[in-house]
């Protein structure tokens, strides 16, 4: 899979919303990065077990909305980002359009184009716009990375948890998405 494609001028939302409809794009301190070609299957079973733990949460259900890619989330003018999945609890950030600031909780699946992307401009992008909590998923080695946002307004050190392991969520109360499923791999008590 090619990289995301980086381009040179500072575009804004404005510019954003011309683009067709048809190619996915985010903006990142006005850099257009081109989101083609289409994620993996496998990308997309991730999301979609990770998106059904978290609609299904009966805590949250009803007090916060559970979005996915390709729905935009505005950070500003010049960031527009479309997570893989994503929380939002405040309903005055939800638009018929778009997300209108930071979600509560941002889940992005690795993939070979967007992965460092994933791991560097987008952490430091959602640390700076207060995303609570940011899950990175890595499909191929079977593990996720979880930064919570401390009161200093920065992410601490990532917690790493496994494919035989339980992912709790900070933003989500008492919800522990045990990870084998998401990965749809044998669990622990078929390893014993």
């Amino acid at each position: 899979m090619p990289l995301a494609q980086k381009t040179e001028k500072k575009f804004t939302y404005a510019d954003y919303v011309g683009w067709p409809d048809d190619e996915r794009w985010e903006l990142i301190d006005g850099e257009a990065y081109n989101m083609s070609p289409a994620p993996s299957v496998r990308h997309q079973k991730i999301v979609n077990n990770i998106n059904i733990f978290l609609s299904t949460h009966p805590k949250k259900k009803d007090e916060c909305f559970v979005g996915i890619a390709p729905t935009d989330v505005v950070l500003s003018e010049y960031n527009v980002v479309q997570p893989d999945v994503f929380v939002v609890c405040d309903e005055k950030k939800i638009t018929e359009a778009n997300i209108q600031g930071a979600p509560d909780l941002i889940v992005e699946v690795l993939s070979s184009g967007t992965a460092i992307k994933d791991k560097r401009e987008k952490k430091k992008l959602y640390e700076i716009y207060g995303v609570k909590e940011y899950i990175i998923i890595d499909p191929l080695l079977l593990y996720a990375e979880r930064f919570l946002l401390g009161k200093d307004g920065l992410y601490g050190k990532a917690d790493i948890v496994g494919s035989m392991e339980i992912l709790p969520l900070a933003s989500m109360e008492d919800l522990k998405i045990p990870l084998w499923e998401v990965f749809e791999v044998l669990g622990p008590e078929k390893h014993k």
